[in-house]
Parts: C-alpha cells; sequence; structure tokens
C-alpha cells in the first residue's frame, strides 16, 4: 500500500496544479460605452499601398497585451474574416487576425490590389474579447 501513495500524491498534485486556460477565466468586463472605431479609413474609400490604419477607442484605455488593467484592452486587426463565434476564446495570431499586444494604435500594411474588409477587435490581456465585445464596424476597402 505504501507504495502507491507517492504516486496517488503526484497525481493529485497534478490536478489541484493544472494550470488554467484562459477560457476557463471569467472575461473581462468593457463599459456598455465603449467604442472601436477607424479614424482614417471610410467604407468604401480606394487606398493605395502602403496602406495606414489608425486605430480610435472611446471609453476605455489601451495596454499592453498581459497587463490586466480595468477598462483597458489592446487592439486586434481583423483582415478579410469575420468576428470569431466564440468570444471566450483567445483570439488567433494569423495574418487575417494581427495582434498589437505592445499596445500600437496603428499599422503600416501591404495589402494586395483588391477589395478587403477590415474590422477592429479589442481584446483583454489574455486577447480575448471583452465581455460584452468591443468591436468596430467593419469596412470595405479598394487596394488598387
Amino acid at each position: 500500500m505504501m507504495k502507491f501513495r507517492p504516486l496517488f500524491a503526484a497525481l493529485m498534485l497534478t490536478t489541484i496544479a493544472a494550470p488554467l486556460h484562459a477560457a476557463d477565466l471569467p472575461r473581462t468586463t468593457a463599459p456598455e460605452e465603449a467604442k472601436l472605431y477607424f479614424i482614417d479609413l471610410k467604407d468604401g474609400a480606394t487606398v493605395s499601398n502602403p496602406v495606414t490604419v489608425r486605430f480610435g477607442l472611446h471609453g476605455m484605455g489601451v495596454a499592453p497585451a498581459g497587463i490586466e488593467a480595468a477598462k483597458t484592452g489592446h487592439h486586434h486587426l481583423l483582415i478579410n474574416t469575420p468576428l470569431p463565434q466564440d468570444m471566450s476564446q483567445p483570439l488567433p495570431a494569423n495574418d487575417n487576425v494581427r495582434h498589437f499586444g505592445g499596445g500600437q494604435t496603428e499599422v503600416t500594411l501591404q495589402l494586395s490590389p483588391g477589395k478587403h474588409t477590415l474590422q477592429l477587435l479589442l481584446g483583454d490581456h489574455l486577447h480575448r474579447p471583452h465581455q460584452p465585445p468591443v468591436y468596430s464596424k467593419p469596412i470595405t476597402i479598394t487596394v488598387k
């Protein structure tokens, strides 16, 4: 019987000390009046490369990823992709979901010629959308 106690103790410790995943934690709240928007780009605009995108935020502040502070978040730019269906999960990082975890408020992009849909989505310190989510209206631009 004594041989099994260390194994049992190790299993219990692993279960108790298992790391939490971001989706297991309560969502970060955002004020109802928070608004995210594009500063210079307008829906339907025709632009040339490079394309500068400036992020506007009202009712909240910007903080880098990993910094947990009330009423703050950091920007994510969705390019040619819809809002995520599951807002409890951290946002992926790929060519269509650009992260600005350093607290950046603008980016200059090279986009292929043609139509592109852009949308901003604010993420909390864990890259998850807030509750309620804070996102801009999607815009469509044409790159010539």
